[in-house]
């Protein structure tokens, strides 16, 4: 019977070419632990929220993925303290930013942020729902 409970942690550099990356690799997790059926909403989380990690901060970033029964969370984690803010002003066909949350909002079952060991970052985490293959 396949493990349930797992969790995986990607930390990559202040590189843009790390959003790939970690798409790559949640992709192939999601294959491994037959959870397909998720491939397409958490790639697009995933790309929001390390995106952000990585567009907000100077420093490195993380991606967590983890499944706990049925609960599926994936998020990101920076240097930036700042808490996630999802902007008032809907953006136009030619914004280039102000999009990530609400893609977040409505995409995710559930998300939230939490910050890590006082000014040392924060976590914005979202969760989906899983139907295994």
């Amino acid at each position: 019977m396949p493990k349930t409970h797992w969790e995986y942690t990607l930390y990559v550099p202040h590189d843009p070419r790390a959003v790939g990356i970690c798409r790559r690799t949640l992709r192939d997790i999601l294959t491994t632990h037959h959870l397909t059926d998720l491939l397409e909403p958490a790639e697009l989380l995933a790309s929001e929220l390390v995106t952000n990690a990585l567009r907000h901060t100077d420093g490195p970033a993380a991606m967590k993925i983890r499944q706990s029964g049925p609960a599926f969370r994936l998020g990101a984690w920076d240097t930036d303290p700042t808490p996630p803010t999802i902007t008032t002003a809907t953006p136009t066909n030619t914004s280039t930013s102000g999009r990530g949350l609400r893609l977040v909002n409505a995409y995710a079952d559930d998300w939230g942020w939490f910050a890590v060991n006082g000014a040392n970052g924060k976590y914005v985490w979202c969760e989906l729902g899983t139907k295994p293959d």
